[in-house]
């Protein structure tokens, strides 16, 4: 197969917490492991050197799922879930608590690995880049294998890579063959195996569209290419439908960013069913108090910190409201960060269910030691 004449690739660490604590204790290899629980559910060594694990039976309260190994995933686990239902299908899973400094490590080091291999990186995540291949002279295969074999002698764990003409096209295509899959692929070769895809594929379309595309009997990427232009701008405006044309074909010319520096950062999730204010308080707690987190662990991946916090909240008629609340100096502390969304949290009235919620923090500057911090009672969980 010869080369794509743009290549560009797309790295994403296979079940990064969860394979970060099997590198710790691997004993639970091969075995269902969800990260979920508090830090009373840290294993309890035993006098023989051995480990006592919690199972997800043992969990009691309402917490949500940070990400679970592949064979909980298997039993219908996945993150954001709530943790009593992921009881209810995986009771005998293995529950570890999060740990969020090895993880930060581990992104570091997978990182900088790449980048002895390929330097032209865009950091997506703590767990997900962009790679520029097109300066490099090795063909996609050697390179996507030599770059798998870096991140492996570093960290001991496999990712995954997609190597296409862009950014659209790997994204998808690293999640084809997971986990320690690598594939390529060229334009000729989207008909074959991006089309059969589920829409839902396609980073950017969500569930609200995905949803009103599935109204309109668009189910695969196929069947969204081969849709009137017309029709689509009816349902979704002109601006979104010219997208969803253009990503159904394929076409994505966006670059691979190595040294911009970004505007804000954000985390959201999308609940299962619409939750209740006050009877689902504790799961809203656990997604509030998790999202707060995983904006703190990407703020500090990129030695950055925020003056501005912001909460956005969709409601069960999918009416969409933004909060903020501006800090007298920056931070990247998850417990800051959680008391700044809370002050937004007081100024919204819920009447309705929610049906999705997300933190964001902006006004970004270079993370500084003298962080602002809050009186934060850190001990005690987020009340709703």
């Amino acid at each position: 197969m010869n080369d794509p004449i743009r290549r560009i690739a797309h790295l994403d660490m296979d079940a990064f917490y969860a394979s970060v604590e099997l590198s710790r204790y691997p004993e639970l290899r091969g075995q269902p492991v969800v990260i979920a629980g508090r830090i009373e559910h840290e294993p309890i060594l035993r006098p023989d050197g051995s480990a006592h694990f919690f199972k997800l039976r043992d969990y009691s309260g309402r917490g949500v799922v940070t990400t679970a190994t592949y064979e909980a995933r298997a039993l219908g686990v996945f993150s954001a879930m709530g943790v009593m239902k992921a009881a209810r299908l995986a009771p005998d899973a293995i529950l570890l608590p999060a740990d969020f400094d090895r993880y930060r490590h581990y992104s570091r080091l997978f990182k900088t690995a790449v980048a002895a291999v390929a330097p032209q990186i865009e950091d997506s995540g703590i767990d997900e880049i962009y790679i520029d291949l097109n300066d490099l002279s090795e063909d996609s295969l050697t390179l996507g294998q030599r770059i798998k074999q870096a991140v492996h002698g570093a960290t001991g764990l496999s990712c995954s890579i997609g190597i296409s003409p862009n950014k659209l096209l790997s994204k998808i295509c690293s999640d084809l063959e997971k986990p320690d899959g690598l594939v390529i692929l060229q334009e000729t070769d989207i008909a074959q195996r991006i089309w059969p895809l589920p829409v839902t594929k396609i980073n950017g379309i969500g569930p609200k569209a995905a949803k009103k595309l599935e109204s309109l009997g668009i189910h695969t990427i196929a069947q969204l290419a081969q849709t009137d232009p017309g029709l689509l701008q009816t349902h979704f405006g002109r601006s979104y439908s010219t997208w969803l044309n253009q990503v159904s074909h394929g076409i994505d010319d966006r670059p691979v960013v190595t040294h911009a520096d970004p505007k804000s950062l954000s985390r959201e999730t999308t609940f299962e069913r619409d939750l209740h204010p006050r009877a689902d308080r504790d799961l809203l707690s656990e997604t509030f108090t998790m999202l707060c987190r995983q904006v703190s662990d990407d703020l500090k991946n990129k030695s950055l910190s925020s003056r501005t916090i912001s909460i956005k909240l969709r409601f069960e008629d999918f009416q969409t409201v933004t909060r903020d609340f501006t800090l007298t100096s920056s931070t990247s502390d998850a417990a800051v960060i959680r008391s700044a969304a809370r002050e937004c949290l007081r100024r919204v009235q819920f009447r309705k269910k929610v049906r999705l919620l997300g933190i964001k923090a902006s006004s970004l500057s270079s993370l500084q030691t003298n962080d602002v911090q809050l009186n934060v009672q850190r001990e005690l969980p987020f009340v709703w």
